[in-house]
């Protein structure tokens, strides 16, 4: 007897699974528990005994997207340095916007959810900006910009720009856009 998918994965995967679906198509509080707990083929205790509630599965759902993007990053400064570093990361961005399902950004999806900025969520999403902008600033600075901070700064705003202007407009556009934006910028 061969077992499907669902009853191979650990059912802590499947929720978080689920819920990096769900909360990325329909939004975070447009999803329940009730909605989570049957797509990912788990009782109501199992979800409970994984996550301290919904709150609990949204800050593991940005945990995990988060690990998604520091990996990629680290691949990327691995064989990058300095403005290739740079340009890598505005084109893994720009790659990004460009795929199937494309709905923005879902860290900024979440923020406009969670309207507290003290919320456990938003702290969530606030340490992940923190770490991409410290990304940024050192890039500019290996890459010899004299004002690495301002430069970081204005590129966290730009990739913002580009996440929303992905999901409403031509993302190949906003793509080029972006990298050419980027590259003005270490130029300045």
């Amino acid at each position: 007897m061969t077992t499907g998918a669902t009853e191979r994965t650990h059912p802590r995967e499947r929720l978080l699974d689920t819920a990096g679906r769900l909360f990325y198509t329909q939004g975070i509080q447009a999803v329940g528990v009730e909605q989570l707990v049957t797509e990912a083929g788990v009782t109501r205790a199992t979800f409970y005994r994984h996550f301290a509630g919904k709150d609990g599965l949204v800050v593991a759902y940005l945990e995990a997207r988060g690990a998604r993007v520091e990996e990629t990053v680290a691949v990327i400064l691995h064989a990058h340095r300095g403005r290739d570093a740079l340009l890598a990361i505005m084109d893994m961005i720009g790659d990004n916007l460009c795929r199937p399902g494309f709905r923005g950004c879902g860290f900024l999806n979440a923020a406009a959810e969670y309207p507290d900025p003290t919320h456990r969520v938003r702290v969530r999403i606030a340490e992940h900006r923190r770490w991409f902008h410290d990304v940024l600033r050192t890039v500019v600075r290996d890459a010899g910009h004299p004002d690495a901070e301002r430069v970081a700064r204005a590129l966290v705003v730009l990739r913002d720009g580009a996440m929303v202007g992905g999901y409403l407009d031509d993302p190949r556009a906003i793509r080029t856009t972006l990298r050419e934006a980027a590259e003005k910028l270490l130029a300045s």
